[in-house]
């Protein structure tokens, strides 16, 4: 077992690679009461193009599919493990994103119990055609949900805007059309190619002996038999620069209008410290441009052009990089063309040391709060893991970032082909 010590926020992680390839980490946090466990999977939504197991050639799968399986596995032949963790007084959840799939607890008590019930329920798959019919309806009313929320379609119909095969477009859960071809041979196929242990990473964080955590890891997987695999082969359509569609928009049953503006950037493929650098950089610039302390966010404010749903989000990942940029607007052409010409404004006229200096100092104070929550360690720490980086590398990259960078990305963000906006209008008149 290895130790790594952060010295600049004073942690130490132990880590170790199983036989099997499943990647342990466990952080000690003496005087928490609570421990976190989160046991992730290398594979989301977008990964539908691979090569099997044991396969050659690629296949293709429903969308829909990762986020199927998730909901299934919580389903074997003698219940439903939400009530075993539940009997052993833990909260137990799960979520599919575009790139991964988490299954995760928290709990006070009977933490050796409760991890063994995780490990043991993510590895021991059980699916039936009955269970996989009854899923269907049961996800199929989870989408109808989904389209019936103006925040979701907002945002999915930005990235729907953005991108014009790429399978980030499309809903993680997919369409009720596409999961109606879900099948348990082809829930298994996934499985067995994306849940092996060396394409996952197991994160513990709280009050834990990291000997004794790690016998009991240890002792667990070796009482399990896996296969020697090769590294996942998968696909992605080549995606053109520009965006797919520059304006669009629908009527919903809203009294007041939701805006986006989404950015598509064309960045290749980042990785470790060199990707957590670049996601640093753009946080540290749009929180500069529409920061809720900055200019263009009180002065658009003030004039009743935005309100306090109007934020922004910057996401970043191996084939996909973009930013969204919005929120309720009374008048959503004028937000519209705000956003726009504080973005050219800020690529023709740049930034200032002195203001650069106030937000990193801002991200580094926001990152040290958040490592008092073990729930953020655990999914964070997992999320950059599987990107080849670690949680602790994002102060120093905070701390680096030059003026010179943050004018790059902002000249990025004004550039016409790579922006588009989605608006959903109300039904009526207010």
């Amino acid at each position: 077992m290895r130790k790594i010590d952060f010295p600049e926020v004073n942690e130490t992680v132990y880590e170790k690679t199983l036989t099997n390839g499943l990647r342990v980490f466990l952080l000690p946090k003496k005087g928490f009461s609570k421990t976190f466990a989160i046991f992730t999977t290398n594979y989301g939504s977008i990964d539908n193009d691979f090569v099997p197991i044991n396969a050659e050639d690629f296949v293709h799968v429903p969308d829909g599919i990762a986020h199927f399986l998730e909901h299934k596995l919580f389903e074997k032949e003698d219940g439903d493990v939400f009530f075993k963790f539940g009997e052993k007084g833990a909260f137990t959840n799960a979520f599919t994103s575009f790139t991964r799939t988490a299954y995760l607890f928290s709990s006070t008590s009977h933490v050796h119990e409760n991890l063994e019930t995780l490990l043991d329920f993510v590895q021991e798959p059980y699916f039936t055609e009955n269970t996989v019919e009854k899923e269907k309806g049961i996800i199929a009313q989870e989408i109808r949900m989904y389209d019936d929320d103006p925040d979701f379609r907002v945002y999915f119909g930005a990235i729907e805007n953005m991108y014009h095969t790429h399978p980030v477009k499309i809903d993680i859960a997919g369409t009720v059309e596409s999961i109606s071809a879900i099948t348990k041979d082809l829930l298994y196929l996934c499985y067995q190619t994306f849940y092996h242990p060396s394409n996952m990473v197991l994160f513990v964080v709280g009050n834990l002996e990291p000997e004794e955590m790690m016998r009991l890891i240890e002792e667990n997987q070796a009482a399990k038999d896996f296969q020697q695999v090769a590294p996942i082969k998968r696909t992605f359509p080549d995606e053109p620069k520009e965006v797919a569609i520059k304006d669009r928009s629908i009527t919903f049953p809203v009294q007041r209008a939701k805006l986006l503006v989404g950015i598509k950037e064309d960045i290749g493929k980042l990785r470790g410290k060199e990707a957590v650098k670049h996601e640093m950089i753009a946080e540290v610039a749009l929180e500069l441009l529409f920061g809720t302390t900055s200019d263009n966010y009180l002065r658009l404010y003030n004039a009743g052009i935005i309100d306090d749903t109007f934020g922004f989000d910057y996401t970043l990942q191996d084939s996909f990089s973009f930013v969204l940029i919005g929120g309720d607007a009374k008048d959503p052409d004028k937000q519209k063309n705000a956003i726009f010409k504080a973005l050219e404004q800020a690529a023709e006229e740049g930034i200032t040391a002195e203001n650069l200096e106030l937000i990193k100092r801002k991200k580094v104070g926001q990152f040290l709060r958040a490592l008092n929550s073990p729930e953020f360690i655990a999914n964070q720490f997992s999320q950059y893991v599987l990107e080849e980086a670690s949680l602790f590398d994002l102060q120093p990259a905070i701390e680096q970032i030059t003026v010179a960078e943050v004018e790059t990305f902002l000249k990025t963000l004004a550039e016409p082909k790579r922006q588009t906006t989605f608006q959903i209008l109300p039904e009526t008149a207010e």
